[in-house]
C-alpha cells in the first residue's frame, strides 16, 4: 500500500493536472465576472431595444458552456481540458427567445 501512495505522490501526471486545475480555476473566476457583464449588458440592451442581442446571447451560450466544461474538469468528471486547449463552444442554431 505504501508503494502505491509513493507512486501516486511522485507521479507527474497528478502534479501536471494540479497546474491545469489552478489555471482553470483562475479562468473560471474571470469567466464568471465576464458572464455578469454579459448579463447586465443584455438586460440594458433589451430595455432599450425591446429585444435581446443575438451576438451577446451566442457569446453567453459559449461562455456558460466553457464554465460548465471547466467545472467538469475541476471536479474530475472530465479529463478533457476546456478552451484554450480545445475549441470554443459553439452556440446552437438560432432560436428567437424574444417575446412579441
Amino acid at each position: 500500500m505504501d508503494e502505491q501512495i509513493k507512486s501516486n505522490l511522485l507521479s507527474s501526471k497528478h502534479w501536471l493536472r494540479l497546474v491545469f486545475m489552478l489555471l482553470f480555476a483562475g479562468l473560471l473566476q474571470l469567466a464568471v465576472l465576464v458572464m455578469w457583464f454579459v448579463v447586465a449588458l443584455q438586460f440594458v440592451f433589451s430595455l432599450i431595444t425591446g429585444k435581446d442581442n443575438r451576438k451577446l446571447r451566442d457569446f453567453g451560450h459559449g461562455l456558460s458552456t466553457f464554465i460548465y466544461q471547466s467545472l467538469q474538469f475541476l471536479s474530475y468528471n472530465s479529463d478533457e481540458k476546456p478552451f484554450p486547449f480545445s475549441d470554443w463552444p459553439e452556440a446552437p442554431v438560432a432560436t428567437d427567445y424574444t417575446e412579441s
